[in-house]
């Protein structure tokens, strides 16, 4: 039986093989776009001690598992409470099919606030790459577990190369290798089984111990709550990315606030 992964990777590449818009003129279109905030060093200057654990918070309209969380949000007043409630940084899914996202998301949520923005979506080529740049992303994820290891380090590069930081997810300790291997040192780990959607707290606990120094760690996804945000600080994480937990709360300033501990 194929797996909500399967599904959506199967999508995704099928879509890219019909992509045959031409490759130097999506480079030259990324590297002049306009200068990125510099997402990595919005999370790496926040201070732990005195304000709390950096807080992702996304843009999501829908998820394949639970269907419609707030499917009518406008992005460009959802990012401006999170960044009233100290976000640090914003995440904006662009996957139409099984999200609900778009490129317009992305856009909408970058011009109504400061903030860095990263386009979380499942990245399967080189244009892929290009696109988040020439959308306006800052930050681009590459999910260790849709790519083969030549993938990751050619999609990473190109990445670096055209002006983007990079968020590498893996789920266990041979993806985080392969991670560190091809230079990524901002690295998320997703509670949540890509293959049945189900969260593992336990997973992120033990991978924030297997981190090594340099490395920005971000726990991504099942975080419902400041006791979550607590526990993965002292497992060893910089950051949460949260997404479902804030477009559901029905207070996302607040709830960002109370997720860093300053409500």
């Amino acid at each position: 039986m194929a797996t909500y992964l399967d599904r959506i990777l199967e999508a995704h590449r099928a879509e890219a093989a019909q992509d045959e818009r031409p490759f130097d003129e999506l480079f030259e279109a990324a590297t002049a776009a306009s200068p990125t905030r510099g997402f990595t060093d919005a999370l790496a200057k926040v201070d732990l001690a005195l304000d709390g654990i950096a807080v992702i918070s996304e843009i999501k309209r829908r998820s394949p598992s639970k269907g419609d969380l707030f499917s009518g949000l406008d992005p460009a007043v959802l990012v401006r409470q999170y960044s009233d409630g100290g976000a640090s940084c914003v995440s904006v899914l662009t996957d139409e099919e099984f999200f609900g996202g778009s490129a317009d998301d992305l856009r909408a949520a970058r011009e109504a606030c400061a903030l860095p923005v990263l386009r979380k979506d499942f990245t399967v080529s080189q244009r892929d790459v290009l696109d988040a740049r020439i959308m306006g992303a800052d930050c681009l994820l590459l999910i260790a577990a849709a790519l083969d290891r030549d993938e990751l380090e050619q999609f990473h590069s190109l990445a670096v190369e055209v002006g983007l930081d990079v968020l590498v997810e893996v789920h266990d300790e041979a993806e985080l290798a392969i991670a560190l291997d091809v230079g990524a040192t901002l690295i998320g780990v997703n509670q949540r089984d890509l293959v049945t959607f189900t969260v593992d707290h336990e997973r992120a606990r033990r991978m924030g111990g297997a981190m090594p120094d340099g490395v920005i760690a971000v726990a991504e996804s099942g975080v419902r709550h400041r006791g979550d945000a607590e526990a993965l600080t002292t497992a060893g994480y910089r950051a949460v990315l949260v997404g479902e937990t804030l477009v559901t709360s029905g207070d996302p300033t607040g709830e960002v606030a109370t997720l860093r501990g300053h409500r």
